[in-house]
């Protein structure tokens, strides 16, 4: 077993109900037992998805709420929260110290690292159908850990750093966001060709679960991340492999409960959504929209956020069907295929049939044919179709939308500041960015 520096944390790796409980710790000694049977392999995956989005330290409640915080999506009830305080109000009062941040930080990293113990390991089960998904899955959530952390930060220290190397004083280098995004593409282009292949064993369906259809959510990630490079050619391609049939969700019951609904939404003190999405202008919402009930209710002040932060149970897709479809009509207009690109946003305007249940029910556009009002269109609707899913700070910037020190500012960062923890401890951090 490579000895692979964990940077910041060392995850405990609970198995399923009724399984012996595992810790996984990738500075073991060469040997672990963990990375040796399809057993220890398959728990890891498990254990991968939980860390990514179970409890109030994860990845996901965390990105959810700094996200919608920073881009007006919500709002903090009690303002004697501090650390979302400062996320709401933005600009300099948001410190590399924020919980939140050190929290989307910590949790990628942890994702990052142990799976790439499934790709250096996947070798040792001989399986047709686990083997090939044990490596798919260190890909795609490598990807995810690796995408997740560039949609925040200006550079991204990808780079695995061995412990001896650690201990002889090695530090990861950062790469640019654009170099971090390109690297979440290579490993999904690289697992594209296997998960075309391979039909997933039962025994890997057994212990993994089937929530997550690994196919369509590598596609989806790979339309999603070369979008964001401005790879639209690549982006097309890769939205016209997504089912929009198929669900892909992290699930949650009493004992791991939704991290929104159960840290933030349940107590009526920490934050909660604001009416129209807290879009206005230009951007409001059609006032018959279906995504109005579906998301906000009654949308009336005080806003009480539904959607897919109901209760306990409740699960959060990986991706939503509108956003490969809304995908590829940006793209379009993007390639000054206009009348394609409203084709495809239509298609999200006008749409009454969702295998998740987010549907517009409204008309076809109807404004003016010229690129940058589709554009405009394409934005607000991604406003709405992807409400509290952690993208809209990167759609604010990617659209070119009023910045923090710009008048009618819609978003208070630009980007975030590295946590302190990892500058004190990695002396290739880069300076923060202003705003």
């Amino acid at each position: 077993m490579k000895k692979l520096f964990l940077y910041l944390l060392l995850p405990a790796l609970l198995l399923p109900a009724g399984c012996k409980k595992e810790f996984v710790n990738p500075n073991a000694a060469d040997g672990g037992e963990v990375i040796k049977s399809a057993e220890g392999l398959t728990a890891l995956v498990v254990g991968l998805k939980k860390e990514f989005s179970v409890g109030a330290t994860s990845a996901l409640y965390n990105a959810v709420s700094a996200n919608g915080l920073s881009t007006k999506e919500l709002y903090v009830i009690n303002t004697g929260n501090g650390e979302l305080a400062a996320l709401e109000a933005g600009k300099g009062t948001v410190g590399g110290s924020n919980a939140f941040l050190n929290n989307i930080w910590s949790s990628c990293h942890i994702v990052k690292n142990n799976a790439q113990l499934l790709i250096d390991n996947y070798q040792n089960v001989r399986e047709a159908g686990t083997t090939e998904m044990i490596r798919v899955y260190g890909h795609v959530f490598k990807a995810l850990a690796i995408g997740t952390l560039a949609q925040y930060w200006e550079n991204v220290p990808t780079e695995i750093v061995r412990a001896d190397d650690f201990l002889a004083g090695q530090r990861p280098a950062y790469k640019s966001r654009a170099d971090a995004l390109q690297e979440a593409v290579d490993l999904l282009n690289a697992a594209a060709p296997i998960v075309d292949a391979t039909t997933p064993s039962v025994f890997f369906n057994t212990k993994v679960g089937t929530d997550i259809d690994i196919k369509n959510t590598l596609y989806a990630l790979l339309a999603r991340y070369n979008l964001m490079l401005g790879q639209y050619d690549a982006a097309l391609t890769a939205a016209g492999k997504v089912d929009l049939s198929k669900k892909s969700v992290f699930k949650f019951d009493a004992v791991s409960p939704n991290p929104v609904y159960r840290t933030s939404l349940v107590n009526n003190n920490t934050y909660n959504g604001l009416p129209d999405f807290g879009l206005a202008g230009a951007l409001l919402p059609d006032a018959g929209d279906g995504r109005i009930a579906f998301y906000l209710g009654a949308n009336t002040a005080p806003v009480k956020v539904l959607g897919f932060f109901k209760s306990d149970a409740d699960a959060i897709p990986l991706y939503l069907p509108g956003e490969i479809t809304l995908i590829q009509a940006e793209c379009l207009a993007r390639k000054d295929m206009l009348t394609e690109a409203v084709a495809a946003l239509d298609a999200v305007r006008t749409k009454a049939a969702d295998a998740f249940g987010v549907t517009a029910k409204g008309a076809a556009y109807s404004g003016a044919a010229d690129k940058d009002a589709i554009l405009l269109d394409i934005y607000r609707q991604r406003c709405m179709e992807l409400y509290m899913s952690g993208q809209k700070l990167e759609d604010s910037r990617r659209f070119g939308r009023p910045g923090p020190n710009d008048p009618g500012a819609e978003r208070s960062r630009n980007f975030y500041p590295y946590p302190t923890v990892e500058r004190d401890n990695n002396p290739n951090t880069p300076a923060d960015p202003a705003i």
